[in-house]
C-alpha cells in the first residue's frame, strides 16, 4: 500500500482522523504511531477507541505501558484494545517483563503501540505505520501518515 498522508488543522480534526481510519482495521491488526512528543498520537488514539465504542477515559499510558480497553468492532465483535507507550523502555530486555511479545501477536486484539522504535526486533511482519509530524507554520497542523508494513513483501521485491 501507498503511503497516504492527511493534514490536520485541530485536536479535534486528528481524533477524526483516528476514527476514519479505525475502519480499516481488523481483529489482529498492530498500528505503531512515531512522533515527536506532543505530535497527537494519543489523539489519533482516541479517535480508534471512539470508533471501536472504548467507554473508558482514553488516556497516555507513559507510566503505566499499557492500557486496555474493551471495545467493539462495528459488526457487533467484542474485541480488546491494547494502548502501549514505550516511551519509558530503555532496554529491549524490559518488553519481556511487561508481556509484550503475548500482547503483539494476540490475534482477538487491536495493538496501538506508540514509539515502536524501542520494540523494532519484536514487531510482527505486517503492521500499520501512523507517523506524526507538526507543521512548521501553524502549531495545531499536523501531517499525519499513514502506511501498511510488510517485511514480507519487502523481502519478495526484486
Amino acid at each position: 500500500m501507498n503511503e497516504e498522508v492527511v493534514r490536520t488543522n485541530s485536536r479535534d480534526e486528528t481524533i477524526l482522523q483516528g476514527e476514519q481510519f479505525a475502519a480499516r482495521l481488523l481483529k489482529g491488526d498492530l498500528v505503531v504511531l512515531s512522533g515527536d512528543l506532543g505530535a497527537g498520537k494519543t489523539e489519533f488514539v482516541k479517535g480508534i477507541c471512539h470508533f471501536l465504542a472504548v467507554e473508558d477515559l482514553v488516556t497516555s499510558p507513559t507510566f503505566t505501558i499499557i492500557n486496555q480497553y474493551n471495545g467493539e468492532m462495528p459488526s457487533g465483535d467484542a474485541v480488546k484494545v491494547y494502548h502501549v507507550d514505550l516511551y519509558r523502555i530503555e532496554k529491549p530486555e524490559e518488553l519481556l517483563t511487561i508481556g509484550f511479545d503475548d500482547m503483539v501477536f494476540a490475534h482477538d486484539a487491536i495493538k496501538l503501540v506508540e514509539w515502536p522504535e524501542q520494540a523494532q526486533h519484536h514487531l510482527p511482519d505486517t503492521y500499520w505505520r501512523v507517523q506524526i509530524q507538526q507543521v512548521d507554520t501553524d502549531d495545531s497542523a499536523r501531517d499525519i501518515h499513514i502506511s501498511k508494513h510488510s517485511t514480507i513483501e519487502a523481502n519478495q521485491q526484486p
